[in-house]
């Protein structure tokens, strides 16, 4: 549900979290970076920065400069400002990543909980393809990778993107483990909620696991030019395509990053249209499978 009027949270005493609504989806996203991006344009003073996520918007502001009622009331008048949702166009790049599906190492991760922690547990890709009525995990891989998924909020760790499919045939959901897993390779791709995410580093995790990229997501070292502002690749609002490749594949441009040969394949930034987005999914038959 979209509300009529959004939300003014206080959190502790420097953020605000103003909330547009009390589910998972892109418009009300749409809604939260646009608001985001609407902040950074009109320099509204005392805010420090935004995080965008699903159905929201942080903002966190410095209380020696401004009050929370005060920046109530400027995020207010501006949200007032922004008009409708089909309106909202914002800066956004795509990424494309090589993603072994099915792949050999969330096998061994799954295995490993399936010995240590829950004997029975089902395989992730199994329990995927039951759960969205697919006919088998190939044809998980097949819908999953035929989308571009939008960067909707950044978190639980530096650069873990989540992220929500642009092509709503491509819309499937998982449960999370229960207990979490203690450990998840580097790079690998999973689904929670409707959610999919990538782990930038060896983590813990509860998202169920079915792919995994070669392509580092956030970089300490800095040592590729998409790090140089920041040591997280993404951005909200920026979209990734998951391309499937062979094992073989994978350890060659795994090779490639290593010896810092590899060069990123992402279009910059161009203007997302949440109006034209909006028109192209009206325009197709939303029931139907890949």
């Amino acid at each position: 549900m979209i509300y009529q009027e959004p939300k003014f949270l206080p959190g502790g005493d420097r953020y605000i979290l103003i909330e547009f609504g009390n589910e998972m989806n892109l418009e009300l996203n749409f809604m939260g970076q646009g608001l985001a991006a609407a902040i950074k344009e009109n320099k509204t003073k005392g805010i420090i920065e935004t995080a965008p996520c699903f159905a929201s918007t942080l903002i966190h502001y410095d209380p020696d400069i401004v009050s929370f009622e005060y920046v109530k009331d400027q995020v207010s008048e501006l949200i007032k400002s922004l008009g409708p949702s089909e309106d909202i166009e914002l800066d956004s790049r795509i990424f494309y990543f090589p993603t072994v599906y099915l792949d050999p190492w969330s096998d061994e991760c799954i295995d490993d909980y399936i010995k240590k922690i829950n004997p029975d547990k089902q395989k992730d890709s199994e329990l995927l393809a039951e759960l969205n009525g697919l006919d088998n995990p190939e044809h998980f891989a097949r819908v999953h990778s035929a989308t571009e998924y939008w960067v909707a909020s950044l978190g639980f760790w530096p650069g873990l993107p989540f992220m929500m499919p642009l092509d709503p045939r491509c819309a499937m959901t998982a449960p999370k483990y229960n207990p979490p897993r203690t450990w998840t390779p580097k790079g690998t791709v999973g689904m929670g909620g409707g959610s999919t995410a990538i782990y930038p580093d060896h983590l813990p995790g509860g998202y169920q696991i079915f792919g995994r990229i070669p392509v580092p997501i956030w970089d300490t070292e800095k040592r590729f030019p998409q790090f140089e502002d920041s040591i997280c690749l993404f951005k909200p609002g920026d979209r990734v395509k998951f391309i499937p490749c062979s094992v073989e594949e994978f350890e060659h441009i795994e090779r490639q990053v290593e010896d810092g040969s590899y060069v990123y394949n992402v279009v910059e930034y161009q203007k997302f249209s949440v109006k034209n987005y909006k028109n192209w999914v009206n325009s197709i038959d939303k029931d139907k499978r890949f």
